[in-house]
């Protein structure tokens, strides 16, 4: 049975909103950046406490409300978030993001500046 489009973007928001509020999904994976990862200790811990707790969620940056994509900005400096869909043996695209079993989701934190 496929979902409606609203569903769908329901179920990928879901799946979205769980991989980036805990860091945990069966079928996610959480990586940083170099240029995050040579940050002091305590702004890289500031930085994932501010992507688990985005809610600047808008039209401007969530046209799909499928919550995928987020921007914080900390003392001047600007990093961003991100989620992509690979397919389970990380080769490919998904072919349906909605389906946890079809998708690893890979959520990406990086400096503004290695977009």
């Amino acid at each position: 049975m496929e979902l409606k489009s609203t569903d769908r973007a329901t179920r990928i928001r879901e799946l979205n909103d769980q991989l980036r509020t805990t860091f945990f999904l069966r079928y996610g994976r959480v990586i940083i950046t170099v240029g995050v990862d040579a940050l002091p200790l305590a702004l890289k811990a500031l930085i994932i406490e501010k992507v688990k707790r985005f809610d600047g969620f808008e039209p401007g940056n969530d046209q799909y409300q499928e919550h995928d994509f987020g921007a914080i900005d900390i003392d001047g400096e600007r990093y961003f978030w991100k989620i992509d869909y690979y397919d389970p043996s990380m080769q490919g695209g998904s072919e349906d993001p909605a389906d946890p079993r079809k998708t690893t989701r890979v959520l990406t934190i990086m400096c503004a500046e290695e977009y």
